[in-house]
C-alpha cells in the first residue's frame, strides 16, 4: 500500500501561534519573535567576545570577528563608498551580521524558520535604510539640492528629463525600500518552502519500503539544498548590506 504525501498547508509554514498573549494582540510573542530576539543576543555576544579576546595573532572567535569586519570594510564599504564610508562600518557590520543570523535559523534542526521569511522585519529594515540615506542626502546637499540631484541627474539631455525625472522619483522614493524588503523576504520564504517540501518528501519516502532506492537520492537532494540555502543566507545578507552602502554612498557623494 502506497501512502500519499501529506504536505502541510502553507499557512502552517509561515504563521506561528502566539506563545504569550493572544494572536490578535499587538505585543503577541511567537516563535519568529523569539528567533529575532535570539539573533540580537547572538550578534551582541559574538562581537563582545571577539573584541575581548585580543591577541597578537588572532585565533578562534577573535579571528572570526576580524574576518567579518575586514569583509565589510574591504568587500563592501571601500568598494562602494570609499574611505569616507568607513564611518559606517559599525552600522553595516551589525546589519549584515543580524540579517545573516536571522536567515540561518532556516537550516537549524528543530527550528527551521528564517525570521526574514516574514515580511515585517525586512520591511522595517528597508524603511530604516530609506529614512537614513534620504536624511544623509538632505543633510549633505540641502533639501532642494538633494531632490534636484535626484530628480535631474547631471549629464542627461534636457528633453529626456521628461522621462528620467519621474522614473528617478519613483525609483528612489518607492522602489528602493520595496525592492530591498521584497528581495530578502521572497528569497528566504522560497527557500523555506523548498526545504520543507523536500523534507516532507524525504520523510515520506523513508517510510515506504518500495521506494528505498529513491529515498537516498531524495535525502542527498535535501542535504544539497540545505547547503545551498546556507549560501543564500549569506548572499541575501550581503546584497541587502551592499545596496544599503550604495544608497548611503550615493547620498553622500552626489554625481556632478
Amino acid at each position: 500500500m502506497i501512502v500519499g504525501i501529506d504536505f502541510p498547508p502553507i499557512s502552517h509554514l509561515i504563521e506561528w501561534p502566539a506563545i504569550w498573549l493572544k494572536d490578535s494582540s499587538l505585543f503577541a510573542i511567537n516563535k519568529v519573535v523569539l528567533e529575532m530576539w535570539a539573533s540580537v543576543i547572538i550578534v551582541f555576544v559574538f562581537f563582545f567576545l571577539a573584541s575581548r579576546a585580543r591577541k597578537l595573532v588572532p585565533t578562534g572567535i577573535h579571528n572570526m570577528g576580524e574576518s567579518v569586519v575586514q569583509f565589510i570594510r574591504e568587500g563592501i564599504i571601500l568598494q562602494t563608498m570609499g574611505a569616507e564610508g568607513l564611518y559606517w562600518t559599525p552600522f553595516l557590520l551589525m546589519l549584515f551580521s543580524f540579517i545573516f543570523v536571522c536567515n540561518i535559523w532556516e537550516i537549524i534542526p528543530g527550528i527551521q524558520m528564517p525570521v526574514n521569511a516574514r515580511i515585517a522585519l525586512p520591511l522595517f529594515m528597508a524603511l530604516l535604510v530609506w529614512v537614513l540615506f534620504n536624511f544623509i542626502g538632505i543633510k549633505r546637499q540641502g533639501f532642494f539640492g538633494y531632490f534636484k540631484t535626484m530628480l535631474f541627474p547631471p549629464g542627461v539631455p534636457w528633453p529626456l528629463y521628461i522621462l528620467v525625472t519621474p522614473i528617478e522619483f519613483v525609483s528612489t522614493i518607492f522602489v528602493r525600500p520595496l525592492s530591498l524588503s521584497v528581495r530578502l523576504f521572497a528569497n528566504m520564504l522560497a527557500g523555506h518552502l523548498l526545504l520543507v517540501s523536500f523534507a516532507v518528501i524525504t520523510a515520506t519516502l523513508f517510510t515506504l519500503k518500495i521506494t528505498l532506492v529513491i529515498w537516498p537520492v531524495s535525502l542527498a537532494l535535501l542535504i544539497g539544498l540545505t547547503g545551498f540555502e546556507l549560501l543564500v543566507a549569506v548572499l541575501q545578507a550581503f546584497i541587502f548590506t551592499i545596496l544599503t552602502a550604495v544608497y548611503i554612498g550615493g547620498a553622500m557623494h552626489p554625481e556632478h
